[in-house]
C-alpha cells in the first residue's frame, strides 16, 4: 500500500491511494459537478457581456478575463481529474511526468489569472468610487485596460514550471524547491488578499460616509422649497444590501484561498499537514473557479 509521500508525488486528484473506491468516486463526481456548473456559468457570463453593449464596461472586461481563466480550470483541468480519479492507482496515465506537467500548467495558469482578475476588479471599483472621475478615465483607457489584462496572463506564465512542485508540498520526501514553491504561493495569495480587502473595505467606508453626508441635507425644509428637491438618499436597506454583498464576496474569497495558504505555511515552518487537509484546501481553492461567476453576477 503506497504511503503518503508516494501519494503526494503522483496523485493527480490529491487523493490518498489507500482511500476506498467510494471516496474516490465521490470526489470524482464532485469534480464533474464543479466542471459542468463552472463551465456553463463562466460561458454564460462571457456570452452576456459580449451580447449586450451596456455590459461592455471596464469592470466587466476584468470579470470576463477571470471567466476565461476559470474556464481553463473548469473546462480543461477538472474533467481530467474526474476521469483520472476513476482509474486504478497503477494506471500509466497517473505516472506520466509530461501529463502531470500539463495538468499542473493548466491549473496554475487558470488560478493565477483568476486571482489576478479578482484584484483587478476590486481595484477598478475602488478607483471608480473613491477617486475623481478624471483619475478613473485617465487610468482606465482602453489601451491601459488591455495592457492590464495582458500583463495578468504574462505574469501567470512565469511560475507555471514551478507548479508541479506543489503536488509534493506535503510529502515527507519533498525537496527544498517544492517547499519554497509552496511558501511563495502562500505569500503571493496573502499579499493579493490584503490588497483586495483594502479595496473593498475602502469602498464600504466611502459609501457609508457619502450616505451620512447626504442624510444631513435631507431635512424637512427641503420639501417646502418651490423647486424640486434632490433625489432622496439610498434607503438603509439598499446600503445594507451593498455592504452584505461586499461582505459575502470577501468571505467566499477568504474561505476559498486561506486554507491552502495556512496549510502551505504550516508545511514550511512546522510539519506537513495531513494529506486529507491538503486535498480539502486545494479543492476549496479550485472551487472558486466555479463560484466566481455567481459572485460577480
Amino acid at each position: 500500500m503506497p504511503n503518503a509521500s508516494s501519494w503526494s508525488a503522483s496523485s493527480p486528484l490529491l487523493l490518498l491511494w489507500e482511500d476506498s473506491s467510494g471516496t474516490r468516486i465521490f470526489l470524482s463526481l464532485l469534480y464533474a459537478v464543479l466542471a459542468i456548473s463552472g463551465t456553463l456559468s463562466n460561458v454564460m457570463v462571457i456570452y452576456l457581456v459580449f451580447s449586450f453593449k451596456k455590459l461592455q464596461t471596464t469592470s466587466n472586461a476584468f470579470i470576463v478575463n477571470g471567466c476565461a481563466a476559470d474556464l481553463s480550470v473548469c473546462a480543461l483541468w477538472m474533467p481530467q481529474e474526474a476521469v483520472l480519479g476513476l482509474l486504478p492507482p497503477n494506471s500509466s496515465s497517473l505516472r506520466s511526468a509530461e501529463y502531470r506537467l500539463l495538468r499542473g500548467g493548466l491549473l496554475g495558469l487558470g488560478l493565477t489569472v483568476s486571482l489576478a482578475s479578482h484584484l483587478l476588479v476590486a481595484f477598478n471599483r475602488y478607483v471608480l468610487i473613491t477617486k475623481l472621475p478624471s483619475v478613473y478615465q485617465a487610468l482606465y483607457q482602453r489601451r491601459h485596460t488591455g495592457c492590464m489584462i495582458g500583463l495578468s496572463w504574462a505574469l501567470a506564465l512565469l511560475p507555471v514550471p514551478l507548479l508541479p512542485g506543489l503536488w509534493t508540498l506535503g510529502s515527507a520526501q519533498s525537496d527544498g524547491s517544492s517547499r519554497y514553491t509552496a511558501l511563495l504561493l502562500a505569500l503571493a495569495v496573502l499579499g493579493q488578499t490584503a490588497l483586495l480587502l483594502h479595496c473593498y473595505l475602502g469602498i464600504v467606508r466611502r459609501v457609508r460616509g457619502s450616505a451620512k453626508r447626504v442624510s444631513v441635507l435631507n431635512f424637512p425644509l427641503l420639501h417646502q422649497l418651490p423647486f424640486p428637491a434632490a433625489p432622496p438618499p439610498p434607503r438603509r436597506a439598499q446600503r445594507r444590501l451593498s455592504s452584505v454583498s461586499v461582505l459575502l464576496l470577501c468571505c467566499v474569497f477568504l474561505l476559498g484561498t486561506q486554507p491552502l495558504v495556512w496549510v502551505s505555511l504550516l508545511g514550511f515552518f512546522l510539519r506537513p499537514a495531513p494529506p486529507a487537509l491538503q486535498a480539502a484546501s486545494w479543492l476549496l481553492l479550485c472551487s472558486l473557479s466555479a463560484l466566481n461567476p455567481l459572485l460577480y453576477t
